[in-house]
Formats: C-alpha cells, structure tokens, sequence
C-alpha cells in the first residue's frame, strides 16, 4: 500500500524519499569514514557510532528504494520470496540498530561511572566482541521471524497495510490459525525489544546516579550533554518505533499507522549522522579534514 493514491503527491513523495534516503545514505557514509580516516577517532564510542551508521544504511535500504521505485513505476507488487527477504533484513537491521544503541548505552555507563578503568573494561577484544554478538542476536531473532512467517498459509494474492513488509502485517494476512505462532513472535519481540530497552535504562540509571554525585554544576552539565546526543537518538527510535505497534493494536488506520513508521525507518536514520555531528567538535574536526581536497584524494586513492 502507498502512503498516498494521489499521483500529484506521488510524485512529491518520490521526490522527497529520494532526497531523504541520498542524505541518509551519504551522512551515514561520512560517518563512517571521517571515523576510519582519523586516527584520533579510534576509540570504543566511535567505534560502536560507525557500525551504527552501517546499521542504519542498512535498515533504509531494506524499504526505501523498493517504495521509490514503486512511486514511480506505480506498480506495489512484491512476490512472496522477495517480501520474506526484505521482512528479514528489516527485522536484521532493526535489531541491530537496537543492540547497538544499548551497547553504546553501556560505553557510555562505563566512561562516566568508572573512569579510570574505561580502558581497560573497553578494550579492542571487548569492542569487537560486543558487536559481533549484537550481529548474531539480530541474525537469529531475523531468522525466528521468518521461520514463523513461513509456517503460516497465505491467499495467492493480499493486500498489505503498509508500504514494506512488515512482519505484524503479515501475521494479519494469514488465513491459517496463528495462535501459537502469535505467542512465538510476540515472545521474540519481547526479548529483542525489552532486553536492550532494560540495558538501556539500566545504564543511564547509574550514570544519571554517578552524575548527581559530583559537587561541580560545571561538571554536571558537561557529563549530561556528552551523552545527550546517544538520549536523543534513543528517544527518537524508541519512542516512534513502539508508538508505532502500540497505536497500530488500539484504533489507529493503516495508513496512518504506515505514515507514522516512516519517522523510524526513515527520519531516524537520516537523523543520526546530524545529531551525533552537531554538537561533537571531534566528528566535525574529522569531517572538515575528510571533505578537504587533500585528505579526500589520498581516502579515495587507494581505491582508484
């Protein structure tokens, strides 16, 4: 389903997903290279900022290309093959950007709360490892959404409320009983959503905590807005992604429900790159150096 059937405002919203998803994609990709190009940049917290940014190229990727192309080919079929690939690289993504957000949540845990061991505790084996289980744990709920998505029996030709395919939607479709698979996907939503949601909220607990504790008002404000970009992004995930699936089990239409998905799957990912940059002298030192005609030849040397 198309966020409009209008084709006058088709053909505005081809033009904006587009802008939406070049900007997405390349502040996502100067993120990622200012990060690798700065030496000085090579620590746990950007570390984990640079695969987010992967995370969330990824996660765009999944769902906006297919909707441009259909805005303007005018054309929303998707076969059924293609519509479990792309419900699992959604879920992969998704999950993804989820873990890795706590991750950072707990980086950020350690950097405030115990200071003089953050080295130590972060280090390159832990970094690494941290990010390889947060892959794995995305990969295996991907895959749990699937195996229950293919056990359910379909019409030959539906009709989905939203403009990807989502995997809420899907269930709905099934003209099989979906009870048990119903209790299985909510279980893994539960897991892949509450357990990083509780890590998150567990980590700013004691930091909100360890900060309360220092005498210097200077030294409070400066401890809370260093984490406020990571609060910010989390809030704008968080809070539009269960917005989202909360409103859509009450009364909310299915194209609004779809409109509203677009901030999280879109808006946010977009978002990042500018809010992380904005207020963090060292991703806009890095920047300025990468997009500098000298530093931008000898990045793009070793690939030409």
């Amino acid at each position: 389903m198309s966020l409009s059937d209008d084709p006058e405002l088709q053909s505005l919203l081809f033009g904006l997903f587009l802008s939406m998803y070049l900007v997405t994609v390349l502040g996502n990709l100067l993120i990622i290279l200012a990060v690798s190009s700065d030496s000085h940049l090579h620590t746990p917290m950007y570390f984990f900022l640079s695969n987010l940014s992967l995370a969330d190229i990824g996660f765009t990727s999944t769902t906006i290309p297919k909707m441009i192309v259909d805005l303007q080919t005018h054309s929303r079929v998707i076969a059924y093959g293609d519509c479990l690939t792309q419900m699992s690289f959604f879920m992969l993504f998704g999950c993804l950007d989820s873990l890795l957000l706590t991750v950072m949540a707990y980086d950020w845990f350690v950097a405030i709360c115990h200071p003089l061991h953050y080295l130590v505790i972060m280090n390159q084996r832990l970094c690494g490892l941290l990010v390889l289980v947060s892959f794995f744990m995305s990969l295996l709920v991907s895959q749990m959404h699937n195996s229950v998505v293919l056990q359910l029996t379909y019409f030959k030709d539906v009709k989905i409320s939203h403009f990807f395919c989502d995997p809420s939607q899907l269930l709905n479709l099934a003209c099989s009983d979906t009870f048990t698979n119903n209790i299985v996907m909510y279980f893994v939503g539960a897991i892949s959503g509450f357990l990083p949601i509780s890590g998150i909220f567990f980590s700013y607990y004691k930091i909100v905590s360890s900060i309360l504790r220092v005498p210097s008002s200077g030294r409070k404000y400066k401890a809370f807005s260093t984490c406020g970009s990571h609060l910010s992004v989390v809030c704008l995930f968080y809070g539009t992604g269960l917005g989202v699936y909360l409103s859509s089990t009450v009364s909310l239409s299915p194209r609004k429900c779809a409109g509203a998905s677009v901030v999280y799957t879109v808006v946010t990912p977009m978002l990042n790159p500018f809010i992380y940059s904005l207020r963090n002298r060292d991703i806009k030192r890095a920047m300025q150096k990468l997009l500098s005609k000298n530093n931008l030849i000898s990045v793009l040397a070793p690939s030409i």
